[in-house]
């Protein structure tokens, strides 16, 4: 076997899990009505069916106090039952376990859902929801530990095979296990056994609610990563402590807070496997299993980790959001088949964050099982010919989709190489894994059964020539030419010119950034890493406006100014004059109109938005049978809507 660790049993309590993969917790935003969904359903069951020994589910709120999302499945009302039974009955028919995660958010939450006081240690906002809550009296701590009672009970009878209490990144016991969070004086806080005591009345009544012959496991914060809190060493003795009560069965790891959520939800710019290091650390002092999750986005990486010795099941979040089957993939020996993700977050964290539901750049069918997952796709009732002009994800995808139904596809691309501007935008600071989206489909277009003809520029004349029955425009956008006055002038440049380096720089460079993002962000970081001068101006509040839900604000701001970068807000650039080395930006604060001038700068780069390339699309209207266009060349958006419309495209026609 290739992955003789990866794929051996473990048992969990008194369960037997088939692998050593957990699909991990995380929020979905797919309940209904704060009860379980049909979509939950198939999104969880997916992921059983793609190889995933054991799920583990959203976190499940245990009390009316804690209402932290709208969306959270209320699981202290029985009503939660039959929806239950249906999800673990779907997802045991594909030979995997299924666990439910109980939690109370404590300060971590906003009463403005549930209209009730907030409910933690001490009444110390949360660095998020900045709500000041209720510090928690005596009676209140026995209620919430009655009510993780009755909400296990509940789990029990909804089917499922174990259960896990959140004392992780975001949860009321770790709230009460940290010194940064509880200031009681009384028997709840103070000693190390003092601040123990409520996370094991909720364990003790969870225990004896669902009894000894029930999995019961705990998610531990391995370190809040900030000076005051929970460290390595304190989690140790507290894991310790937890193991001798006899009471647990497992030690599942997350890492941080909402002090720090960049590391609990680690982007593209954090280390793969940045977590394994707390999982060996408390793995040496408990003999229970031990979870490992963080960025760890492949089998061979966590047939290393197991193998090591570092921890004794691997959690898979997002990897398993992108790939559903990557663990059936990995045990047929299909590397080449998985497709990975990339930590871009826009897709997942980056949707939940704004309260929409769990989606993925790369996977497009994820909330949309049912629909659109697999063994959905049908063969295509009549047989067409399917010319697609340009080869970024949406033409990739367009064609795989289109080729696996049985369409005769050739895909068309005026570049050398599939990739379209992934290519480009992979080339910005920290962002190289980017370009694993364009390497994750390659393949697949050809094992499709598409042809591909690179180096080829698509006329009207090729199409009128080679009379394809479909045909389907991919042919992306470009930087605006002329986004301001002076825009067309000397030293004047756009991202991707730097990107690609088909311009001269001079040493100080000023970037206009009307994007947000990280077109604008790690160009700026590119620039500084070659030893430039960067000035931002931009007219949002702050540089890397976008970047909040991705979690790549924080690191992102540190790593540029840390680099020299300087930031100019609230600005509206309206022209940009004078020569090479000498240009300067004039403009006005969007705040008080009051006009300023910038410079001199040798080289002006602007991030000033993306115009669509429809030339084709436009001559081709009413010259072919059936003509869509997709992505960019529709109207310039982020990679995720080119995967989309190709995938519905190539599914449709």
């Amino acid at each position: 076997m290739m992955f003789p660790y990866l794929f051996s049993p473990v048992k969990l309590g008194t369960v037997e899990v088939k692998n050593r993969i957990s699909f991990q917790p995380h929020l979905t935003n797919l309940a209904v009505d704060n009860l379980p969904s049909e979509r939950q359903m198939y999104y969880w069951g997916e992921r059983a069916k793609g190889g995933a020994g054991l799920i583990i589910t959203e976190e499940l709120t245990v009390h009316p106090t804690d209402m932290a999302y709208e969306k959270l499945i209320d699981v202290y009302h029985k009503e939660v039952i039959p929806g239950f039974k249906k999800i673990t009955d779907y997802v045991h028919q594909f030979d995997a376990h299924i666990f439910a995660q109980l939690n109370h958010n404590g300060q971590q939450g906003d009463g403005s859902n549930s209209r009730l006081p907030v409910w933690a240690p001490s009444p110390i906002p949360d660095v998020l929801f900045r709500e000041t809550p209720k510090e928690m009296e005596p009676e209140d701590i026995e209620e919430v530990a009655r009510y993780f009672a009755k909400s296990a009970i509940h789990v029990r009878e909804g089917g499922f095979d174990g259960v896990e209490i959140q004392f992780g990144h975001s949860s009321l016991a770790r709230q009460f296990l940290s010194p940064l969070t509880n200031f009681r004086s009384d028997e709840f806080g103070g000693s190390l056994e003092n601040r123990m005591r409520a996370p094991l009345k909720f364990i003790a009544a969870v225990r004896k609610a669902v009894g000894n012959d029930f999995t019961l496991g705990i998610r531990m914060c391995a370190d809040e990563m900030i000076p005051g809190g929970l460290d390595l060493g304190q989690v140790q003795e507290i894991c310790a402590r937890f193991e001798a009560s006899g009471l647990i069965d497992f030690m599942d790891l997350s890492i941080a807070t909402f002090y720090n959520l960049y590391l609990v939800e680690g982007s593209m710019h954090t280390p793969l496997g940045y977590t394994i290091p707390l999982a060996a650390g408390v793995r040496e002092k408990i003999k229970l299993p031990v979870f490992c999750t963080g960025r760890i986005n492949d089998p061979v990486m966590a047939e290393k980790v197991l193998a090591a010795g570092q921890a004794d099941m691997i959690g898979m979040c997002r990897a398993l959001i992108c790939d559903p089957f990557m663990p059936k993939k990995a045990l047929e020996g299909r590397l080449d088949d998985i497709r990975y993700c990339v930590a871009d977050n826009q897709g997942c964290i980056g949707r939940i964050g704004l309260n929409k539901s769990i989606g993925c750049i790369q996977n497009p069918a994820v909330g949309r099982e049912k629909e659109w997952g697999e063994g959905t796709l049908e063969k295509a009732a009549v047989k067409k010919k399917v010319m697609i002009v340009g080869g970024g994800p949406g033409g990739m995808w367009a064609a795989k989709m289109a080729g696996r139904r049985g369409h005769k596809v050739t895909l068309y691309d005026r570049n050398e190489t599939l990739g379209g501007q992934v290519l480009t935008a992979m080339k910005g600071a920290g962002r190289d894994e980017f370009g694993v989206i364009a390497r994750n489909e390659k393949e697949q277009v050809s094992k499709a059964g598409a042809q591909v003809k690179l180096g080829v520029e698509v006329t009207p004349e090729l199409v009128q020539t080679e009379k394809p029955d479909v045909v389907i425009v991919a042919t992306g956008s470009r930087p605006k030419e002329h986004p301001v006055g002076g825009a067309d002038g000397p030293a004047v440049c756009n991202v991707w010119q730097v990107l690609n380096g088909e311009v001269e720089l001079g040493a100080n460079v000023c970037l206009i950034d009307y994007d947000g993002h990280q077109r604008a962000t790690a160009t700026a970081e590119f620039l500084a890493n070659q030893g430039k001068t960067v000035h931002m101006i931009t007219s949002s509040l702050f540089i890397g406006a976008e970047l909040g839900p991705t979690q790549d604000l924080y690191l992102s701001r540190q790593r540029l100014l840390q680099k020299g970068v300087t930031f100019t807000p609230d600005i509206a650039v309206m022209e940009i004059a004078g020569e090479a080395g000498a240009k300067t930006i004039k403009g006005f604060n969007v705040y008080s109109n009051q006009w300023a001038e910038w410079g001199p700068y040798d080289t002006v780069v602007l991030a000033m938005g993306q115009k669509v390339n429809d030339d084709l699309y436009m001559s081709l209207k009413g010259k072919v049978p059936e003509l869509y266009r997709i992505g960019d060349s529709v109207a310039p958006r982020k990679v995720d809507m080119a995967i989309w419309e190709g995938h519905r495209v190539g599914r449709e026609i």
